[in-house]
Order: C-alpha cells, then sequence, then structure tokens
C-alpha cells in the first residue's frame, strides 16, 4: 500500500487555511498492522510558494506561517518516532526509514564552485566521500533513530546519491530548458541502487 503523506504529520484543512500540525499525526491509523513499513521524508519540506500544500505550521497550541525547516522536520520526525514506539510490535512489523534524498543545487558543495546546479553534468563524484560534508536533514533523522526505543533500519541512501552529481534530469526535467530539476532522479538510475539496497536488506533481516 502506498500512503502519500509527504510530511508524516498532518495536514488539515481549517476556517484560517491549511494547517501542518507538527505534533498530530492521525493518519497513522493506517499503519496499524502493517509486515513492513518503509517510511521517507524530506523532499517537500523545503517546497515554498504555490508548490507548499499548507499555509501554516502548529505545535501545540502555537500556530505560526513558518519556521526554520529543519527545526519543524525534527518536531515532525519525533512525532513520528513517537508513534513508531507506541504502536509498532517488532515481532510482527519490520520498520525502515529511507534516508534523505539528496540535490545538487550548488557547485561548491561537490568542489566546481562555478556550477550553479546539476546542469551539465556527466559524470558523478570521485571517491567514496562528499566534498560538502553531510546532508543537515539526514543528521537529524539519525539522531532521531537512534533516540527510539523500537527497532528502525535506516536505508542510508544519502551519501551515495550525493556523489550522483550527474544522476537528475537536469534540462531534461518537468521545465525543459525554462527550469532544471536537480531534486528528482532519472529512471532508470539511482533509485533503482536504493531499491536494490531494500530488497538485499529485506531478505538479510527475514534470514535473521
Amino acid at each position: 500500500m502506498f500512503s502519500r503523506n509527504a510530511f508524516l504529520v498532518d495536514i488539515v484543512s481549517t476556517n484560517i487555511g491549511r494547517i501542518l500540525r507538527l505534533d498530530s499525526i492521525e493518519e497513522g491509523k493506517l499503519w496499524r498492522g502493517i509486515d513492513v513499513l518503509i517510511f521517507n521524508s524530506w523532499h517537500w519540506w523545503l517546497h515554498t510558494g504555490r508548490k507548499q500544500p499548507w499555509d501554516f505550521i502548529q505545535e501545540g497550541n502555537h500556530i505560526q506561517r513558518d519556521m526554520d525547516r529543519l527545526v519543524a522536520y525534527e518536531i515532525a520526525l519525533n512525532t513520528w518516532a513517537k508513534w513508531v514506539d507506541t504502536n509498532v510490535d517488532p515481532s510482527k512489523t519490520k520498520v525502515f526509514f529511507q534516508g534523505v534524498s539528496p540535490d545538487h543545487m550548488n557547485g561548491s558543495f561537490w568542489g566546481e564552485p562555478q556550477a550553479k546546479n546539476c546542469k551539465g553534468q556527466t559524470k558523478p563524484v570521485m571517491g567514496s566521500s562528499y566534498p560538502g560534508g553531510s546532508n543537515p536533514a539526514e543528521l537529524v533523522v539519525e539522531k532521531v533513530l537512534q533516540s527510539m526505543l523500537k527497532p528502525v533500519f535506516l536505508l542510508n541512501i544519502t551519501t551515495l546519491s550525493q556523489l550522483r552529481k550527474d544522476g537528475h534530469p537536469s534540462v531534461y526535467g518537468h521545465g525543459g530548458h525554462n527550469d532544471m530539476d536537480c531534486s528528482h532522479w532519472c529512471l532508470a538510475g539511482v533509485p533503482d541502487t536504493w531499491n536494490q539496497l531494500l530488497c538485499a536488506t529485506s531478505f538479510l533481516s527475514h534470514q535473521t
């Protein structure tokens, strides 16, 4: 089953607009009793303007127009983590969290400051480490998972994806030469590697 909830926590419609509730996760009722749960979030947290699917952010009784997205992301992930710790029985359900999918919008992160984005990139970053360092959102994911009581397996695809600055649709994406797509991936391409890792991990976890 595919559950389309890019933020994991709830977005509700009210008389003042759409509210992203960082401490509410009512949609979690759909996830109970599933044999394998695979979660993923971050891509949509940086969207603004017409692509942003909410008008306000709420935590507790406090409602505001916006806040630091990385801070909001951590609050939401902690809400999700509490749900997993409360509702998941590890003997019946295996939980995976796919790491953060990075974009390539700043060439200085991979050692090419003259490159504004992924346009014209035809080769990956050589080596096994990314010059720009760890993705901040991925560090948040790791921090939250380490604090949890129930086991969650991190599918850490971030670094290997950071190295693939050449793997995006670029000018061949959704907007053609009028727009750059440096956050999605070509198919076939990088996501196939993610799927192979998920498949291998699933078999290993089943054997153990």
